[in-house]
């Protein structure tokens, strides 16, 4: 019994993928007409063969622009204490930052309760932009206690603030996050360089305790979806059995 080839839109969902192996994030492959073309195939056979390519996220397709090569999603586990430098250091790329703020401000009540500051105790706001191979990655918002702050040695512009905490003695131990979506504002985008208004942000609001139970920052970090996929680790617990 002979085997069959494969479907048509299979073959070319290979072929497609040779291309994306062998090509950069954001650069165009074919259009429907020209695989029609190449393969002589509708045009119904080439939009499944580049669906299939979507479906894994592998290429994303552009009204009215074409299909392009999907950005890389980078891993980041859900809540993890790990820096951002650390966690690309991880993944063979490098980090590196863009300051846009550094300054004391008055928190918000969510911040003031989630430091345990007193009521009139002012924090420090760090913003920054975080790349990966020069990519833009993220806008991270970090809010500090001052007197932390005050007791770090850290190269605000470049340096991890994991490191700083460290060194100063407090290590990032427990973490609690939320992840939600949303689209980005104009300035979001510019700072992302996200090509359209219908891009969406992933926001990870976390808050980072030492080993002593002293909280160390409250981060809302803005991810860019398509660059980015969250995981989790999910334990058991007695109280669930059955």
């Amino acid at each position: 019994m002979t085997q069959k080839d494969p479907p048509r839109y299979e073959q070319i969902a290979d072929y497609l993928r040779g291309l994306v192996a062998d090509s950069e994030p954001g650069d165009r492959l074919p259009s429907d007409a020209e695989l029609c073309e190449r393969f002589g195939v509708s045009r119904m056979t080439a939009r499944q063969a580049v669906q299939v390519l979507a479906s894994d996220d592998l290429v994303v397709r552009r009204r009215g622009a074409g299909t392009f090569v999907a950005a890389r999603r980078v891993p980041r586990l859900l809540g993890s204490p790990l820096s951002f430098s650390e966690s690309m250091k991880r993944r063979g790329m490098t980090a590196s930052s863009e300051l846009l703020q550094r300054k004391e401000i008055t928190p918000t009540e969510t911040e003031r309760e989630s430091l345990d500051l007193d009521e009139n105790e002012p924090a420090y706001l760090l913003e920054r932009l975080r790349l990966a191979d020069g990519t833009p990655m993220a806008i991270e918002r970090a809010v500090m206690p001052v007197s932390l702050v005050q007791s770090l040695r850290l190269n605000i512009e470049q340096g991890s603030l994991h490191v700083a905490f460290e060194d100063a003695g407090h290590y990032p131990t427990k973490a609690l996050a939320e992840v939600t979506a949303r689209k980005g504002t104009k300035r979001e985008r510019d700072l992302l360089k996200l090509t359209t208004s219908a891009d969406v942000l992933l926001c990870e609001d976390r808050i980072i305790w030492d080993q002593d139970g002293m909280a160390l920052e409250h981060t809302v970090t803005s991810y860019v979806a398509d660059r980015y996929s969250f995981e989790a680790v999910l334990y058991r617990g007695q109280e669930d059995g059955r």
